[in-house]
């Protein structure tokens, strides 16, 4: 398949990339993409780190809830009781499994037994007569809402899950061409019968946890500032907030976590982890990853009700909450410079929005009233065909995903030893990322299309330098 962007003559180009504005030198604070929380390593531990800000008492929480984060949890019943009940379907044993070092995960590799840091979410299309307020979509009957490849003794897992890919031409205006990948998932091995034939499929790879706290300190008021559903001021871009289920208040709210901000808080998104990942219950999710037709599944021992206490989920959350964000780098660089200008002219900064300040009521102390620069609005854009996945959650339909947070991200590869992005893991790099991009960031990918060779560099240059 391939996509090609007629060749424009270089007076058009020059004209294409002569608005927005034009940065010669680095804004004050720059560099302090989590304002005082800001850390500055920047080797594999990168995202590893406490806020800066964070008192030497509150350490030791963040210490604690690192360990119930970094340590296996083991089959029921046994001899440590605070960490029994994995299962009995689950994709990993740890939270660190899936959130490499705090970072990204990946897809499988084509000879992997188990797909670990990347999950496939499941569902059937809802009818009229279904109620989805609570759980926003309607799980597959024999599966469940996510497919599960690993299990423990005793039971089989779900399945295994295979993802292969065919390749998708772009081509620059200068002639640079660049191959991506379209992935198409295969599973085998199904042990529970087959999946009903209008089974909607969503691969997912585990994100980085940086910044959640800081994220989830902003506004409700300063979220919905960017939120434009109708267009209204002609752009092309029309973000919206998803509105999903709070299990601790019971009532709807703004999702913010999650590739399709499924998820209004950093506590309920851990849980949902614990349950859906682990097969670990929490008073907030007191059901496990057993889909009701899985009698046997529904049959074996657990770890007591709930598996994950509420002071085991208090630590997790606490140390999520706190995940420091790292410096900048060369903000000062001319190259840099060059391609944040390139970045604002090709009106990237239109989902990806630089920066806010937290609120005044966040959950934790250090993080409240801090300007914070993470590239997102955390709002629902359609992102065209070629990334959609078909697949409704909540108000999300199956095009639209979540602007991703950019803070971090020229860092993937130190923590991570990779550069695959997106939701799925099909970018290799930068460029292939931005290239998928369509829909609403149609116009803004066919900016980057008319960028030649030097151009290019600078682009890179800037989000590597996030």
């Amino acid at each position: 398949m391939r996509y090609l962007l007629p060749t424009l003559p270089l007076i058009a180009l020059l004209a294409a990339c002569d608005s927005g504005p034009t940065f010669t030198e680095a804004e004050p604070g720059e560099h302090l993409s989590a304002g005082e929380a800001t850390v500055t390593k920047t080797d594999h531990n990168a995202f590893s780190l406490p806020l800066a800000n964070l008192s030497p008492s509150r350490r030791l929480d963040f210490s604690v809830g690192n360990s119930f984060f970094r340590n296996p949890w083991v089959i029921a019943p046994a001899s440590t009781d605070a960490r029994d009940g994995l299962g009995p379907l689950f994709n990993t044993n740890a939270c660190q499994n899936c959130h490499i070092k705090d970072g990204r995960g990946h897809p499988p590799g084509p000879d992997a037994k188990q797909a670990v840091s990347m999950l496939v979410r499941l569902s059937v299309p809802a009818g009229e007569a279904d109620d989805l307020t609570q759980s926003g979509l309607l799980p597959e009957p024999h599966y469940g809402g996510q497919f599960q490849d690993a299990a423990i003794p005793g039971i089989e897992p779900e399945g295994r899950v295979r993802v292969d890919y065919e390749p998708v031409v772009m081509t620059f205006a200068d002639g640079h061409e660049v191959s991506l990948r379209k992935p198409k998932l295969t599973f085998s091995n199904l042990a529970y019968g087959e999946m009903h034939p209008a089974t909607l499929f969503s691969a997912r790879i585990a994100p980085p946890v940086i910044g959640l706290g800081l994220l989830e300190s902003i506004s409700d008021k300063d979220l919905l500032a960017h939120a434009d559903p109708e267009d209204d001021d002609g752009d092309g871009i029309s973000g919206r907030a998803n509105l999903v289920w709070d299990r601790a208040t019971e009532t709807t709210r703004i999702g913010r976590f999650g590739w399709k901000a499924g998820q209004p808080s950093l506590r309920q998104q851990n849980a949902e982890a614990f349950a859906n990942d682990m097969g670990l219950t929490s008073h907030l999710v007191p059901t496990d990853s057993c889909a009701p037709s899985q009698t046997e599944c529904l049959a074996l021992p657990h770890g007591g009700v709930p598996e994950v206490s509420d002071s085991i989920l208090d630590n997790v959350t606490f140390y999520t909450r706190n995940l420091a964000v790292p410096a900048r780098r060369n903000v000062g660089d001319p190259q840099v410079l060059a391609g944040k200008t390139l970045f604002f002219q090709a009106n990237c900064q239109g989902c990806h929005v630089p920066s806010y300040t937290t609120a005044a009521e966040a959950a934790e102390p250090e993080l409240a009233n801090q300007t914070i620069r993470p590239y997102t609005d955390l709002l629902l854009h359609d992102m065209g065909p070629g990334l959609a996945d078909g697949r409704p959650e909540f108000l999300a339909n199956g095009q639209e995903w979540r602007t991703p947070p950019l803070w971090g991200i020229g860092l993937t590869e130190a923590v991570n030893g990779h550069t695959q992005l997106l939701h799925d893991g099909r970018a290799r790099n930068l460029m292939e990322a931005i290239l998928w991009h369509d829909g609403e960031a149609a116009a803004s990918r066919d900016q980057v299309l008319t960028f030649d060779a030097e151009q290019r560099a600078a682009l890179l240059a800037f989000l590597n330098s996030l």
